[in-house]
């Protein structure tokens, strides 16, 4: 049985502020979401989490156990609206303030560069967002 990890790659703009917050790949599947950037000491490009479109707000939660670097975190609903926003450290944990259909993982600083607040609109696509 071969189980598929394949993740596809997207360019992911903030629409409201005209900012661009970089590639990311997307992890769409259980095991490509279980891995996520974990034991990864470089980060190339971010990645987004899809969620199932039936998660609760505390089901939208991530930890960063086994996490080598921080990251900024970008909560968004199915409508790819932010909700929520956090930068966080290895080994600690979160809940994000609604339910979310993405999580998006991305380089320290991107929040800040970007500019990008509760609120805004993101756009980011490929075949499987």
């Amino acid at each position: 049985m071969h189980i598929s990890t394949k993740m596809s790659y997207v360019f992911i703009v903030n629409k409201t502020k005209g900012s661009n917050l970089g590639n990311a790949d997307v992890a769409d599947s259980f095991f490509s979401r279980f891995k996520g950037l974990m034991m990864v000491k470089n980060l190339e490009r971010g990645l987004i989490l899809k969620l199932p479109s039936d998660r609760s707000r505390r089901a939208s939660g991530i930890h960063m156990f086994f996490m080598r670097i921080p990251l900024d975190v970008v909560f968004a609903d199915s409508e790819k609206k932010v909700v929520d926003t956090v930068t966080l450290d290895p080994w600690t944990t979160y809940t994000p303030v609604a339910p979310s259909r993405y999580v998006i993982e991305l380089e320290k600083g991107k929040l800040v560069e970007s500019q990008t607040d509760i609120g805004d609109e993101l756009d980011f696509t490929c075949e499987t967002a």
